[in-house]
């Protein structure tokens, strides 16, 4: 029994001397691990630093691309239709007829279904200037008229202030400034869609609705999808004001443009 307990001393000062060792390894690890996390705690303040000072960069280089380039602003177009003026001042018709004549005026029967194309006191959006702009309710009906005319009417279109002409150069801009923004905020849109795409779905030969609508869904998908991305306030979108939701992007007021 007293070599069986002086074995076991032996064995149990060998433990000791082992756990000293072990206590003096943990030590080093905790002194080498509390030196890495004041390195990574520096340098993740550094990248924070950096990430700050790049979402500067892209904000000024928005900032000066969508007020130098691609301005947006809203117009207000509160002009009256010159028959609703000269109806409503003939005494012989009553408030109906007057109001039904309006409806009337302001009704198109287009593919198989009547559409109201009224824009009138409606506010719309600008892009590049006051002359291009898109309706703020995202109704493009102006363009679906024009594409069914197009189809009955031959000879060139002589006029320069066809309301389409303005929503496929509208529709247009706002597909290269989408791309150029994705480009500098480093964000991956998620539908592809170029310039020569949209062109080819609002001027090719084979004009359709469903080539219109794809291209424009295309578009409010990827602008919806950078809004996202910046953190705009989602009170403020609508996923069919195409303008109006890029407005809100890259607007001064938007604390979190650039990140």
């Amino acid at each position: 029994d007293a070599e069986g307990l002086l074995r076991i001393k032996e064995e149990n000062q060998k433990h000791y001397r082992r756990a000293q060792r072990h206590q003096e390894k943990k030590e080093k690890i905790q002194k080498h691990n509390r030196k890495l996390g004041e390195l990574v705690e520096k340098k993740t303040y550094d990248l924070k630093i950096q990430y700050e000072h790049l979402a500067n960069l892209r904000r000024t280089h928005i900032l000066e691309l969508t007020s130098v380039i691609f301005p947006i602003e809203e117009v207000k177009t509160s002009m009256r239709d010159p028959a609703d003026v000269s109806s409503e001042s003939d005494n012989a018709m009553t408030s109906s007829t007057v109001s039904k004549l309006a409806e009337a005026r302001r009704t198109t029967y287009l593919s198989g279904r009547w559409v109201c194309d009224d824009h009138n006191g409606d506010t719309s959006i600008s892009i590049t200037g006051p002359w291009i702009t898109l309706p703020n309710n995202g109704d493009y009906s102006a363009y679906y008229n024009w594409v069914e005319e197009k189809k009955t009417t031959q000879g060139p279109d002589m006029e320069h202030n066809n309301p389409a002409h303005t929503i496929s150069a509208a529709l247009c801009y706002a597909t290269q400034l989408v791309n150029t923004l994705s480009l500098i905020l480093d964000v991956n849109l998620p539908k592809k869609l170029c310039n020569r795409q949209v062109n080819a779905s609002l001027r090719g030969e084979n004009l359709s609705r469903h080539r219109f609508m794809r291209a424009v869904k295309k578009l409010n998908a990827n602008i919806l999808h950078l809004c996202f991305s910046q953190h705009v306030n989602l009170d403020l979108l609508h996923p069919l004001h195409t303008l109006r939701n890029l407005m809100y992007l890259v607007s001064p007021d938007t604390e979190n443009l650039g990140r």
